[in-house]
């Protein structure tokens, strides 16, 4: 008798995390800043218009990203800057127009993430990005990211400005926090699932804090560069980084939690 034919493993559409991976992450985190900054504050379209705005492309690429059949870089990372400058606007609109501040905010978003991540892991088992294999998983996946977005910006304007550290303070301080990540990496048996979102998450507020230290004016402690300008730059770098440094697509491991 002919065995039974076995069901063809899903595949993956999110990449391999390596320092490729990371490289790119904070580009587009910092490009989620300028970028977000750009079309609220140069263009003058306000936060909750730039909330709109991004909210849509996100929304979009989310969709086109679940419809594909296998891993398109450019599609993941425009997904990735698309989730970021959301998270930019819709953090800024949450703290500043609806007046709930960058503590009460952090706190809300962070809220928001932790029970994203609840509910995932109840759901399917695992939130290793290994076993994003199903529109389901996509849809979770791509949920938390956006939640782990917008909590980067207002962590990172919190730091900043409620804590005093201002921008380059706050990038040394997630700078720190990231190094010691690396170290439990390295030198610790430490859930490599928690090391990922810990580092996923504060790679935004590295990412929010460098953005704000290049467009704010010299007065509010920036460089005072045009955010247009900084924002065309790190798209070319992202641009360029996709071309040439190899990705594939993360591989399945078993038991991953």
């Amino acid at each position: 008798m002919a065995d039974a034919p076995t069901e063809p493993e899903k595949v993956s559409k999110v990449p391999e995390v390596v320092l490729t991976f990371w490289i790119i992450k904070i580009a587009a985190t910092t490009l989620g800043e300028t970028g977000g900054d750009t079309v609220t504050m140069s263009m003058n379209l306000g936060y909750l218009v730039g909330t709109v705005i991004f909210a849509s492309l996100l929304v979009g690429s989310v969709c086109w990203q679940i419809s594909v059949k296998r891993f398109h870089p450019f599609l993941y990372w425009g997904t990735i800057i698309a989730s970021t400058t959301a998270g930019t606007t819709l953090a800024d609109f949450a703290d500043r127009s609806l007046g709930i501040g960058y503590t009460g905010g952090s706190a809300l978003l962070l809220t928001c993430l932790l029970r994203t991540l609840a509910l995932w892991r109840w759901s399917m088992g695992s939130v290793s990005v290994d076993s994003v294999r199903t529109p389901k998983a996509e849809i979770f996946y791509w949920v938390t990211i956006t939640f782990s977005q917008t909590l980067g910006t207002a962590l990172g304007d919190w730091i900043a400005d409620t804590g005093g550290l201002g921008y380059e303070g706050g990038a040394l301080v997630f700078a720190a926090a990231l190094l010691l990540l690396v170290a439990l990496y390295f030198w610790t048996s430490v859930s490599r699932v928690f090391l990922f979102w810990a580092a996923f998450i504060l790679t935004r507020p590295l990412g929010a804090t460098v953005g704000d230290l290049l467009d704010k004016p010299l007065d509010k402690g920036g460089m005072d560069f045009s955010r247009p300008l900084a924002s065309a730059v790190l798209a070319a770098f992202i641009f360029a980084c996709i071309l040439l440094l190899p990705q594939r697509a993360a591989q399945h491991l078993e038991n991953a939690r």
